[in-house]
């Protein structure tokens, strides 16, 4: 039995169209709105939905768009419509819908639309894209300019500094539902056939000095054959040209990747938005079946904020399912964020602006005493308040440790904490 989600603002054509498929044997749930579709799909997680276009507090397209931008689009959607065009119907099905009924509906269309769809679209999650961040202006601005040179061409380089956010860039340039092609992943020769296969979809590479001399010629040949196969290549790298042509790369390769560009941000330009895309995070592991869903408090949110998180985007997303994997509760605590992965997770301290010109200004006694502090603090928080690390990363004897740490306020000189 399926359980299909019926989303109408019209209460004659919901009760008409549950009554139809509980019939059929089906579990079937409704929605007046987006906002309670929106509620309903996250805690039924539907097999189908029935989606109307014209509701009044958010269209059915964009609440499509929505959910393929947060990688929630893991159910055949089939769009509902009495008064929609051509063009609003060819749209939602590039977003990803997999069909779409003309209002009114007979018997017949709904219960082949509904095994089509069932039949047709397998239950894997869509991935995250730069579209499910639209408050965040500078992740609205990167996607914007992206979609524009997409638009005008079908390669585009992400030049990145270590640490950014490139597979998220790249996915937002992948048509729902299409191929993903990992370059990167692949030590066997490319064929035409694979490209005709992968049409519509994107082929990716993460960094190029990482690909072998087979990879490389993988990607020059797929290169030359972009149009004919309706591709679009998304490659990064965080080497210059000239650097990449001492890794032996060919130099008319070189100069075609290069023709196109865009710089990405580096993960410390998005501290601000790193709260939302770990709740992103948290709802796609849950999507994907790799974590049960979990929710982060506002302060645990705050202590991944404050992280430097070198390894960047990567290494949140594995923090992040290590946290809800091991987390005994539905919200992760602050606790768990700056202890349960120590030391990987422990929190910088946080410099209140202009502390150090301030520190500038200071005796000297005085200012060394509140660098000190600042110091302890932070390798007590890294190591989980293990005397033994403390004293093997600051060379301080044991002894000597305990009582500069009396003297700064930090701890009871006498209490072993291991």
């Amino acid at each position: 039995m399926s359980q299909i989600l019926v989303v109408d603002d019209e209460v004659g054509i919901r009760e008409l169209l549950s009554e139809i498929l509980t019939d059929e044997g089906h579990d079937v749930v409704t929605a007046e709105n987006a906002a309670a579709a929106r509620a309903i799909r996250d805690s039924h997680r539907p097999d189908l939905v029935l989606l109307d276009i014209w509701m009044p507090d958010t269209d059915g397209v964009t609440l499509l768009k929505e959910w393929a931008a947060a990688g929630k689009l893991n159910m055949p959607v089939v769009m509902m419509s009495g008064h929609a065009t051509i063009e609003t119907a060819v749209e939602a099905t590039k977003i990803g819908a997999v069909g779409f009924l003309e209002k009114p509906i007979s018997l017949q269309k709904l219960l082949a639309a509904v095994k089509q769809g069932l039949e047709h679209h397998p239950k894997t999650g869509s991935a995250l894209t730069l579209a499910a961040f639209p408050r965040s202006a500078l992740l609205k601005d990167l996607r914007r300019r992206l979609e524009q040179l997409a638009a005008k061409s079908r390669s585009v380089l992400l030049r990145a500094p270590p640490a950014s956010i490139v597979e998220l860039s790249a996915r937002t340039l992948q048509i729902p539902g299409k191929p993903w092609v990992d370059l990167g992943q692949d030590s066997s020769p490319i064929s035409l056939d694979m490209l005709a296969q992968a049409s519509g979809g994107v082929l990716y590479c993460g960094e190029l000095a990482k690909l072998t001399r087979l990879q490389q010629k993988n990607l020059a040949f797929a290169l030359e054959r972009l149009e004919r196969h309706n591709l679009r290549l998304v490659a990064a790298t965080t080497h210059t040209a000239s650097a990449l042509s001492e890794h032996g790369w060919d130099a008319a390769v070189i100069d075609r990747l290069f023709e196109v560009s865009i710089g990405l941000p580096s993960f410390a330009e998005l501290k601000d938005e790193i709260p939302d895309l770990a709740t992103h995070l948290l709802a796609q592991l849950a999507e994907a079946g790799e974590a049960p869903l979990r929710r982060l408090s506002v302060a645990a949110q705050n202590a991944l904020r404050q992280y430097s998180w070198p390894e960047g985007y990567p290494e949140l997303r594995s923090a992040l399912k290590s946290l809800a994997l091991a987390a005994l509760d539905e919200e992760i605590g602050v606790e768990e964020a700056e202890h349960l992965l120590a030391p990987g997770l422990a929190v910088a301290p946080e410099i209140p602006p202009g502390l150090l010109p301030e520190m500038f200004e200071m005796p000297l006694k005085q200012a060394r005493e509140l660098f000190e502090r600042l110091y302890f603090e932070h390798h007590l928080r890294v190591d989980g308040g293990s005397m033994t690390r403390l004293s093997e990363k600051t060379g301080l004897e044991r002894t000597h440790l305990y009582r500069k740490l009396k003297d700064l306020g930090l701890r009871n000189a006498t209490k072993e904490e291991e």
